[in-house]
């Protein structure tokens, strides 16, 4: 457990004792693959649960929460926030949650609770970490495409992702300092503990470079282009499906609402190659295409983009898709 993670637990068992009466004692130890165990007095029954920390939870992080909600029961989470969308589809898989504010869910034999009265607590923001940056993302999304190019000189992999030398430091320093880069030897490294990485780099994609690349929300100038869209001929070298479609195509698994293109084009050319209306209630978003390397042969964005997409999207086809891309083309990567 991190000092982040220690502060959210005892957050959140003060706040419930305040909100709810409800007595807390917590225990790092129990389960290795957990963070450890809460015990909770209901006036005089005691009640013990295998707990995961979570900071801001993240639809990323769903499929593992159902996972261990399954396997080490009785199981609670304990973020520091949840989000509305987010806390329904854990109570729809019936998971036990407690917010560092006191806000709480459990439906366990005869207990029922559910506190959802308090606003969330005000998230300082950290800048240590400078892997983790609109700038760091990008240029740890070149190092998951291509991991040799960690091993280049810094110099080489500034040109490469047009960074500075500065920020390339600071970024291998934020990545060694969250265990995500190992020493081979003096002169080689890589990548670490992947998994999680891609997990990460996916939610701070979400938060904090995708809503910087946004071009403009757009419709379809005729219902029969919306229905026939896979029939629509991109530019790959400029242009290629993102989120619902791309996972569509990438797995045969999902019928999309939303669209997503990532584009090099001017809104005046999505606007005449693709009969594109400029509309804030359409349901085409369009964002700027942040990697400079060339794959026209698909016209889909790299898997790892359409992940995080679908990942960021609260709706259940949407993430078993994004776990379908994962295992079908991600895993293959680690």
């Amino acid at each position: 457990m991190n000092n982040q993670e220690i502060l959210i637990i005892h957050k959140a068992v003060d706040s419930l004792q305040a909100t709810a009466q409800i007595k807390g004692n917590w225990k790092q130890k129990g389960i290795s693959t957990l963070d450890g165990m809460l015990s909770l007095i209901f006036a005089n029954e005691v009640s013990t649960y295998n707990v995961e920390i979570k900071g801001e939870l993240r639809n990323q992080s769903l499929p593992q929460i159902y996972q261990h909600n399954e396997e080490f029961k009785p199981f609670m989470l304990v973020a520091s926030r949840i989000s509305a969308a987010i806390k329904k589809q854990l109570q729809a898989h019936n998971v036990a949650y407690l917010e560092s504010n006191g806000n709480f869910y459990l439906k366990e034999g005869n207990k029922m609770f559910w506190i959802d009265a308090h606003k969330p607590l005000k998230i300082e923001n950290d800048n240590r970490n400078r892997a983790f940056t609109k700038t760091g993302l990008k240029v740890l999304f070149e190092f998951l495409q291509n991991p040799t190019l960690i091993n280049q000189s810094y110099r080489q992999i500034a040109e490469l992702t047009g960074t500075s030398i500065g920020n390339i430091t600071n970024i291998l320093q934020g990545l060694k300092q969250e265990d995500f880069i190992l020493s081979i030897n003096k002169n080689t490294i890589k990548l670490n503990n992947t998994e999680s990485l891609m997990t990460k780099w996916a939610d701070e994609f979400t938060k904090n470079l995708k809503p910087t690349l946004r071009i403009g929300i757009f419709r379809f100038l005729k219902e029969n282009d919306l229905l026939a869209w896979k029939d629509l001929k991109l530019d790959t070298t400029k242009t290629v499906w993102g989120g619902e479609p791309a996972g569509d195509l990438l797995t045969n698994y999902l019928h999309p609402a939303e669209f997503i293109l990532y584009t090099d084009e001017s809104r005046n050319e999505l606007i005449k190659n693709y009969k594109l209306i400029p509309d804030e209630k359409g349901n085409v978003k369009i964002y700027q295409k942040f990697w400079k390397w060339d794959n026209s042969t698909q016209n889909t964005a790299p898997s790892l983009v359409v992940y995080a997409d679908l990942m960021a999207i609260s709706d259940r086809r949407c993430i078993e898709t994004a776990q379908k891309i994962y295992d079908e083309y991600l895993q293959t990567e680690l």
